[in-house]
């Protein structure tokens, strides 16, 4: 049976994506990872959760990617708190033309352009 374990993100600028995800998700660079190009976040003190790797890339970013990551919120009060920490963090607002009439979730974008959503699940 196979599972998820990491989610691979492609970025311009290693320092920078790597001090926002870290900041974002409360993750921190595995140790062991010190190839050119990679860094490998893991969940602090060992605790679960899905990897996440950056790569260093020159493809730039899609507008409508076909795959995000969707981060969950407790309920609306801490999605919007969350998005004005992500924001102050360097994301950005995404003037998203897919929105339905009530979303249930807000679109930023990471400091290097890439997409991600942040989900209210009490919606």
């Amino acid at each position: 049976m196979l599972n998820i374990r990491t989610v691979v993100l492609g970025v311009g600028d290693m320092r920078r994506a790597t001090e926002f995800w870290t900041r974002a998700l409360g993750y921190v660079p595995r140790q062991e990872d010190s190839r050119d190009g990679w860094a490998v976040l893991v969940p602090a003190g060992g605790g679960p959760g899905i990897q996440l790797a950056l790569g260093l890339s020159r493809s730039p970013v899609q507008e409508h990617p076909r795959v995000h990551i969707d981060l969950y919120a407790r309920d609306a009060a801490d999605q919007a708190a969350e998005v004005e920490r992500l924001v102050s963090l360097g994301a950005e607002r995404v003037e998203w033309d897919l929105y339905p009439d009530d979303p249930d979730f807000v679109v930023l974008a990471d400091p290097d352009g890439n997409r991600f959503c942040v989900i209210d699940p009490t919606h």
